[in-house]
């Protein structure tokens, strides 16, 4: 009965009640939003750093990867160093670099990263194979587009460019057999990998035996505590980020957005707490002849409430399924905006989908729906029935 006459009230009103499933949408669109925000993007960078299972970072004493153009001297020996560490798993050394291809009319620069195939983080092979020889290398798609080559194709280049003889130095020809997606750059930026060694002895004596950072992926099941103290002992010239370090700064980094997304959270929760409450205070008004008729009947108070309340949990939980698909297409739409940014890399989500996201924004909105009917639908019920009815009668 309870479920029949909510049915009965909410079809009464078509128009109202579909403008006010609308608003919810609306509603429930920008919360989801904002949970996706305020999680995703530290979920997403977290997946990035651990995309290839390296948890640590080690760079010169006082840089940051990239940081600084410092590279880090004696660097087989360094290798040998950490992979005898017995929690120690893989240890990748990379070189950072340029890479000037000579196409006649035109030269095209790119970003090159030297390192070793069999134990690379820095990306994922697309199309073709990774360098197995000196002379072979991977490209991103901006590469390709930069450059008009082909896989299979051969590129006459250079570590270096003099712009007074207008000549290419360190001068390597190359082939290209592979396409890669480079994981921690951003999508539109030229780059290219190739053997470590190849790219130490273009840049000649300033790189011999040097990298610019390592990236090391420590045996499962041992604490990052402990490898990280084993690793510093044994480099201690260098610094070591773990994921865990690297997590806090970026929790610090990214308070603002998080505290942002809380903040317009509990605004669009609000609105659709009070659009409904608004909706039910009315239709509650409209009404009061019937709810005291049926109150005189027998009808007890609390069937009165629960089909009340009731009728804005519907209208909460229709417009909150409406609203998780509006959301989910925003947050697209935001987050391709905001990935757009220059230097940010590809791989990072700003708003990053989560199932638990979708159900914490959709429980909020039911229980906000739960909420917004029970005190108009009490106070409906506890009216004096004889005042009311004729109160009723006079109008």
């Amino acid at each position: 009965m309870v479920v029949r006459l909510a049915w009965a009230t909410l079809t009464r009103n078509r128009t109202r009640t579909l403008l006010a499933m609308l608003g919810v949408a609306v509603s429930a669109a920008m919360l989801l939003d904002m949970v996706m925000l305020s999680s995703g993007m530290r979920a997403s960078f977290r997946d990035l750093l651990l995309a290839r299972g390296f948890q640590f970072r080690l760079a010169p004493r006082g840089t940051l990867p990239f940081d600084t153009d410092a590279t880090i001297a004696d660097a087989s020996s360094i290798t040998e160093t950490l992979e005898a560490l017995g929690d120690v798993e893989a240890v990748s050394p990379v070189l950072g670099g340029q890479l000037h291809v000579d196409l006649g009319n035109r030269t095209v620069v790119a970003m090159a990263l030297g390192g070793v195939s069999s134990v690379q983080g820095d990306y994922d092979v697309l199309e073709g194979r990774a360098p197995q020889s000196s002379n072979e290398l991977v490209a991103s798609g901006a590469f390709y587009n930069a450059t008009g080559k082909r896989l299979g194709d051969t590129l006459s280049t250079g570590a270096g460019f003099d712009p007074q003889l207008h000549l290419l130095s360190g001068r390597q020809a190359f082939t290209l057999v592979g396409r890669a997606h480079f994981l921690y750059l951003s999508e539109g930026q030229r780059a290219v990998a190739l053997p470590l060694a190849t790219l130490q002895a273009m840049q000649g004596e300033r790189a011999h035996d040097r990298v610019s950072f390592f990236m090391v992926r420590g045996r499962s099941g041992v604490p990052l505590d402990t490898i990280t103290r084993h690793i510093a002992a044994a480099v201690p010239q260098l610094v070591v980020v773990s994921t865990d370090v690297a997590m806090r700064q970026v929790d610090e980094r990214l308070s603002y957005f998080r505290q942002l997304a809380f903040i317009l959270g509990t605004v669009s929760l609000g609105v659709g707490f009070l659009l409904v409450a608004t909706l039910v205070t009315v239709s509650v008004n409209e009404r009061l002849g019937e709810i005291v008729i049926l109150r005189a009947i027998g009808v007890a108070r609390v069937r009165i409430v629960q089909q009340i309340v009731l009728e804005g949990a519907a209208i909460m939980f229709v417009g909150a399924i409406a609203g998780l698909g509006l959301g989910l297409v925003t947050a697209r739409y935001l987050n391709s905006i905001l990935a757009s940014f220059p230097g940010l890399p590809a791989s990072i989500d700003f708003f990053l989908f989560q199932p638990m996201d979708a159900w914490t924004a959709l429980g909020l909105l039911i229980i906000a729906g739960v909420l917004a009917g029970i005190y108009p639908s009490w106070r409906g019920a506890s009216q004096p029935i004889a005042t009311t009815l004729r109160e009723e009668a006079v109008g």
